[in-house]
C-alpha cells in the first residue's frame, strides 16, 4: 500500500511541472490552440533566435570580419605570446631543474612552480608593462592614438626588453636574418620583431639551461657519495634517490636555496 502511495505522489510531481510549463492547456474535446485575453496559446513560449550569415557588403564589412578574427586568434595565443616574450620562460625553466635535481616527484605541485613563476614575471615585467599602458593602452582608450599607433608603442618596450636580454650576443638574431635571407641589420629597430622573438627564445633556453647545469652540481655530488658509500656497505639493492633525497632537502634549506635562486634569477635580468 505504501508503494503505490509513493508512486501516485511521484506521478502527481511530474505531472504539476509540465502542466505549469505548457500554461494553459486546451479544453477537452478541443484540439487546436487556446486563447486567452485575445493571446493564442500555442505551448511553451519558446523565443526564437536567428543567426544569418551574409555576403559582405562592402570593403569596410570584410575588413572588420578579418579584425574581429585576428583579434580571437590573438586572444587565443596570448598565453603563448606572455611565456615567450617575458621573462617567464627562463623562470619555469630553472623551476623544473630545481625539482629534478632534489629528485622530487609530486612536491612542489606544477601549479604551485608555475604560480610563482608567474608573479616573478610580474615583478620582473613590471616596469615593462607600466611602459605599455601609459604609452599603449591609455592614449588608445582615449582616443588620441589608432591602433596601428597603439601596437606600435606596446610592441617596442617588448622589443627592448627582448633585446637587452641577449647581452650583445646577437648570434640567434644573425642565425634566423640569415635564415630569412634578410640583409644585416644597422641597428636594433632594423631587426623584425619575428626575427627578435625566436632569436629571444633560444637565448632564454640556453640561459636557463647553463643555470641548471650550475646547479645540478652539488647535487649530483651527493647522489655520487651516497651511491658509492652504499655499494661500499654491501647495500646495492637499496636505491641511493632514497637515501640522498633527504640530503639534498636539508642542504637546500640550510642554505636558503629558494631565497638565493629567486635573487639570482631576478639579477639575471638586465
Amino acid at each position: 500500500m505504501n508503494t503505490k502511495i509513493l508512486i501516485i505522489i511521484i506521478v502527481i510531481g511530474l505531472i504539476i511541472p509540465v502542466s505549469m510549463l505548457f500554461g494553459q492547456t486546451a479544453p477537452a474535446g478541443g484540439n487546436g490552440p487556446t486563447a486567452v485575453n485575445g493571446q493564442t496559446l500555442n505551448g511553451i513560449n519558446i523565443p526564437f533566435v536567428n543567426l544569418t550569415v551574409r555576403n559582405p557588403q562592402n570593403n569596410k564589412e570584410v575588413a572588420l570580419s578579418l579584425q574581429l578574427l585576428l583579434f580571437l586568434a590573438v586572444i587565443t595565443l596570448s598565453p603563448s605570446i606572455i611565456i615567450l616574450t617575458t621573462s617567464f620562460l627562463r623562470i619555469a625553466v630553472v623551476f623544473d631543474f630545481i625539482k629534478r635535481a632534489l629528485s622530487l616527484q609530486q612536491v612542489p605541485p606544477n601549479q604551485v612552480l608555475m604560480g610563482v613563476a608567474l608573479f616573478l614575471t610580474l615583478f620582473i615585467m613590471w616596469p615593462t608593462f607600466n611602459t605599455i599602458y601609459e604609452k599603449s593602452f591609455k592614449p588608445f582608450s582615449e582616443g588620441k592614438i589608432g591602433i596601428q599607433e597603439m601596437y606600435d608603442n606596446a610592441a617596442a618596450p617588448l622589443r627592448i626588453f627582448m633585446y637587452k636580454q641577449m647581452d650583445g650576443n646577437y648570434k640567434n638574431i644573425q642565425l634566423f636574418m640569415n635564415m630569412r635571407g634578410l640583409k644585416k641589420p644597422k641597428n636594433f629597430s632594423e631587426v623584425p620583431t619575428y626575427v627578435l622573438i625566436p632569436a629571444f627564445v633560444l637565448h632564454e633556453l640556453t640561459v636557463a639551461f647553463k643555470i641548471g647545469i650550475l646547479l645540478f652540481i652539488p647535487f649530483i655530488i651527493i647522489d655520487m657519495v651516497v651511491a658509492s658509500t652504499l655499494m661500499s656497505m654491501g647495500m646495492i639493492m637499496l636505491p641511493p634517490v632514497m637515501i640522498s633525497m633527504p640530503f639534498k632537502i636539508i642542504l637546500f634549506v640550510l642554505v636558503d636555496g629558494w631565497g638565493l635562486i629567486t635573487q639570482q634569477l631576478i639579477m639575471s635580468f638586465k
